[in-house]
């Protein structure tokens, strides 16, 4: 399983790179179903003026269309970090099977890191977590991001 796991994440992996060039926070995102990519995405809420549109969430949108369907009771969700709070709520609310994520984000990660959003006694449905997935590569390429940001600042 888990170099199936491993080839989703290098997909999301190349999510990230492709924020970075944008200038984005490399945090990048893929839903799978089936054994195919049915959405993916990267974080742009700079490039949008668009708070919501997070890697998750702009995978999920696509994977909706892409499946006629909000609801993605089949899929898996990969991201390069542990999802956010408003993430993990899109994850429950879109029926996720099971997320996949490289990294914790031991700052606003609302799988394990700050909160356990996903384990809530009141949610109606019951996200399943993988963590630690190509974990040095993602947090590499975060901290590569946030490290030219530090010093172009100085």
């Amino acid at each position: 399983m888990t170099a199936v796991h491993e080839r989703f994440m290098y997909a999301a992996l190349d999510q990230a790179r492709a924020a970075m060039v944008k200038d984005e926070v490399p945090i990048g995102a893929v839903v799978v179903v089936a054994g195919s990519i049915v959405g993916s995405g990267f974080n742009q809420s700079r490039l949008t003026a668009d708070p919501t549109a997070h890697a998750e969430i702009v995978a999920l949108r696509q994977a909706g269309l892409t499946m006629c369907n909000y609801r993605l009771s089949s899929a898996t969700l990969y991201v390069t970090v542990e999802p956010c709070l408003m993430c993990a709520g899109a994850l429950v609310h879109a029926r996720i099977n099971t997320l996949v994520y490289g990294t914790v984000e031991p700052k606003a990660g609302a799988v394990v890191s700050t909160i356990r959003a996903l384990d809530g006694p009141s949610l109606n449905h019951r996200v399943r977590s993988v963590g630690g997935i190509l974990e040095n590569e993602s947090r590499a390429l975060i901290q590569k991001f946030f490290k030219g940001r530090r010093n172009n600042e100085i």
